[in-house]
């Protein structure tokens, strides 16, 4: 992924590498989950597959390639599908890239009081200040966490906003993934 900037950290590269390869897929796709492994581990213990994905000749030895997992359950919560994964020890991480609306601050005081999800969403989705939002979530064992946002009106990689703290409950969620 060449055009993916040099940033500070692995894990913000891969998150970027993810959010760059699901912008490729286009909108309205499924969410998908990733195991974040370690390059240089990956080139010695698993040859073969590190010159199926193209990295025998990385040199960096800090990166992490996200390997894509088998799609996720259609129609089971994401909640309650990421309480089922327990990673093997080579995964250092995950990210998840998962699309939704969002509403602006300014329209969170109007939100009526008592819907069920499926009443709140229809509610959501019919705003007329709604976004739709590309998150992509990455954490690693040791709890560092990154993540990247492409709104769906400026989809450009100039335009992705980045942070550790975005989504703060979707990085729990992965993080717990890793608990004992």
């Amino acid at each position: 992924m060449s055009n993916t900037p040099m940033a500070a950290s692995p894990l913000t590269r891969a998150v970027l590498e993810i959010d760059e390869y699901a912008s490729g897929l286009g909108w309205d796709q499924p969410a998908r989950l990733f195991a974040l492994v370690d390059t240089a581990r990956l080139r010695t213990q698993e040859p073969g597959l590190a010159a199926q994905l193209g990295l025998q000749d990385e040199t960096e030895s800090t990166a992490l390639t996200p390997v894509e997992q088998d799609e996720i359950p259609a129609g089971k919560p994401l909640d309650e599908f990421l309480g089922t994964i327990a990673w093997p020890d080579a995964v250092v991480g995950c990210a998840l890239t998962v699309e939704r609306l969002m509403l602006p601050p300014s329209a969170e005081a109007s939100v009526p009081e008592g819907l069920s999800d499926k009443k709140l969403a229809k509610w959501v989705a019919e705003h007329p200040d709604r976004q739709e939002v590309r998150m992509t979530v990455g954490v690693l064992r040791d709890g560092t966490r990154d993540s990247a946002l492409r709104l769906r009106e400026k989809d450009a990689p100039t335009e992705v906003l980045t942070g550790s703290g975005l989504v703060p409950g979707l990085a729990e969620a992965l993080s717990a993934t890793f608990a004992e």
